[in-house]
């Protein structure tokens, strides 16, 4: 495990119950696209990998799939686990099963949380079976003006990226682009990649936005959580300020997203 693995897990240790009830909903937009990458459908077998609160993993079960559900994190399993009769504790880049053991694998906004994606890649090509679908999800860079709200208010805020932060170094890095995740498949030994970027309106409201980034949520949200209560404040000062070229006529706010939605061919 990278010094980006360990430090991604220590930052969503505890935060299942916040990021279901919150930042889940976000990363559900794209799930029809996603399983529809998949191939998933009736008797499919199928593996959701950093399954989070299990929303793809249901999606896929209501199908009709034959879905498991895997998670690094022990609360989002539990949590899991009542959507799916399959969950259970395992990460990237080992996962415990067998060569070829599913017909397609899901992995939504996964690469984005682990220290070697090319790795995590091959892992999931390695337990699909040939011929099966691998499809995946990664934020798009530069963030959609809705996605980076929270990251500007921090900015705003006077806060600073934390120096210890670990990054991911440039020869495990990916450009994340269109060409980039599909030069990433590639790479992983996966046939036929094809990517494309969606882009949706997130509709929230300011409150529980915010609450997820209050209950450390998250990068940005473990950025906000650790700050002393006056610069907290500050940054909610700024959230509601930039929050206002979101607002709807109801109240609530329209955060464009956008994302890359890509699948390739296990051989």
């Amino acid at each position: 495990m990278s010094g980006f693995d360990a430090d991604a897990r220590s930052i969503w240790s505890g935060r299942a119950a916040a990021y279901a009830e919150t930042f889940a909903a976000v990363c559900a937009d794209p799930v029809g696209d996603l399983l529809d990458a998949a191939a998933a459908g009736p008797g499919v077998r199928l593996l959701d990998v950093g399954t989070g609160s299990g929303t793809v993993a249901a999606a896929a079960y209501a199908k009709g799939a034959r879905v498991t559900a895997v998670d690094a994190e022990p609360g989002m399993v539990r949590i899991a686990a009542g959507a799916v009769p399959r969950a259970a504790v395992a990460a990237l880049p080992a996962l415990p099963f067998a060569d070829g053991a599913f017909d397609a694998v899901t992995a939504n906004f996964v690469l984005d949380h682990v220290g070697w994606p090319r790795r995590a890649l091959v892992e999931l090509a390695r337990v699909t079976r040939p011929g099966g679908r691998v499809a995946v999800t990664v934020w798009s860079v530069p963030a959609a003006r809705g996605q980076s709200l929270l990251p500007r208010a921090t900015e705003a805020a006077g806060v600073e990226r934390p120096a210890h932060r670990p990054v991911l170094p440039p020869e495990t890095d990916f450009p994340r682009s269109e060409p980039g995740l599909v030069d990433l498949l590639t790479a992983a030994g996966l046939a036929d990649p094809c990517c494309r970027t969606i882009s949706w309106q997130h509709r929230t409201s300011a409150q529980r936005w915010w609450s997820g980034a209050a209950a450390g949520v998250g990068f940005n949200g473990h950025l906000v959580a650790t700050q002393p209560p006056a610069v907290r404040a500050e940054i909610r000062r700024q959230f509601d300020r930039l929050s206002a070229e979101f607002a709807t006529p109801d109240g609530g706010l329209a955060l464009p997203h956008a994302a890359l939605l890509a699948r390739g061919t296990a051989r």
